[in-house]
């Protein structure tokens, strides 16, 4: 298991020139593989495991068709079986397991963040801490050390663990600017008491940024972590951004998307130029005993050769946001995931997965 996955990560930044340096990659950008945390009885999922097993194993089968995947579990023998009955036609070697305690499964905001030059990957811990000390996170905060103990990822472990960040929080266009919202980097039991401008500048240093947007506006009804930015902007090629709008004034989250448009249309690019603007119209509201869930198609996974999107039953808007991711991505398979059962948990696939360069 380690010997392969040791050639793939030595090998995935061969071609990248001295004249090509690259520090913390837009999303887009080649990627090594994706890593994945397994629901399990013992998380929140336990009242619908099965349904979010169910999930999982979608997500899994249109993820290996283009990449390896990195599996994290308590009990990875489950998993194993499970993986080896229903995606039989994939080639098993190409999944890489590691077993150890977990506390939930949101890989986007406990697993490494990674930085890259011409030589050699950089794979950074920062400190998870449940999105400000809302849920258990002890387990998860600790993933990425045993992770890199194993021998798997080829590269410098940067032990950031004095600085909570969670990667579904910063956006990156693979040029220098870094993406974030102030509602979430200054919310309550972060960072404090760093100022923002104390936070921007850790933030430039640890991520070699050359600037860090601060996104103001804009929250999704039942988000647990303050507004991460990968539930309303991302960044796509060709400098555009995909972001959340919403066209029903009555929908107690117009004005503030609203505001967060009217942010975006006044953003430039690093050299000065308007970004292209693709909105994405927010799902109809979706309920779960009584809560309305933060159901967002900002939150899709970029993988090699394919985007793959959620989508909510909603068949004209599933339709439209997929047509729009598209249009940002024309070079890209577009592959639909109902998730229905994973915002049930107030995430979605973005938030679930974490990629690897």
């Amino acid at each position: 298991m380690q010997n392969k996955l040791n050639v793939s990560i030595k090998t995935m930044s061969k071609e990248i020139t001295s004249k090509d340096i690259k520090f913390m990659p837009a999303e887009w950008e080649k990627q090594s593989a994706i890593m994945l945390t397994w629901p399990h009885k013992n998380t929140d999922w336990f009242p619908i495991l099965d349904r979010i097993t169910e999930t999982y194993i979608e997500l899994v089968s249109k993820i290996i068709t283009e990449e390896k995947i990195i599996i994290v579990a308590p009990d990875t023998n489950i998993v194993k079986r499970i993986i080896s009955s229903r995606i039989y036609n994939a080639d098993q070697s190409n999944f890489f397991y590691f077993e150890c305690p977990t506390n939930d499964t949101w890989a986007r905001d406990h697993a490494f963040i990674t930085l890259r030059d011409n030589e050699k990957m950089y794979y950074l811990d920062f400190k998870f801490n449940g999105w400000g000390e809302k849920f258990a996170s002890d387990k998860d905060n600790n993933i990425n050390k045993q992770l890199f103990a194993t021998g798997i990822l080829k590269g410098e472990y940067i032990n950031h663990l004095d600085f909570v960040l969670e990667g579904g929080s910063i956006e990156s266009d693979g040029k220098g600017t870094v993406f974030t919202t102030t509602n979430c980097l200054m919310a309550p039991h972060r960072n404090q008491p760093l100022s923002k401008n104390e936070i921007e500048n850790k933030l430039k240093l640890f991520l070699k940024a050359k600037r860090i947007v601060w996104i103001n506006h804009g929250n999704l009804i039942g988000d647990d972590t303050d507004g991460h930015i990968d539930t309303l902007v991302r960044i796509a090629p060709n400098d555009s951004i995909l972001y959340v709008s919403c066209s029903n004034k009555e929908d107690p989250q117009y004005y503030e998307l609203k505001a967060m448009e009217e942010e975006l249309t006044n953003l430039r690019t690093i050299e000065g130029h308007p970004y292209r603007l693709l909105p994405l119209e927010a799902p109809s509201p979706i309920y779960y005993e009584g809560e309305r869930l933060p159901a967002t198609y900002a939150n899709y996974l970029i993988i090699n050769g394919a985007i793959i999107v959620p989508t909510y039953g909603q068949d004209d808007k599933d339709r439209k946001a997929l047509e729009t991711i598209a249009s940002a991505f024309p070079d890209r398979i577009i592959k639909g995931i109902d998730s229905n059962n994973i915002i049930i948990q107030h995430g979605s696939i973005h938030c679930c997965t974490m990629q690897l360069y």
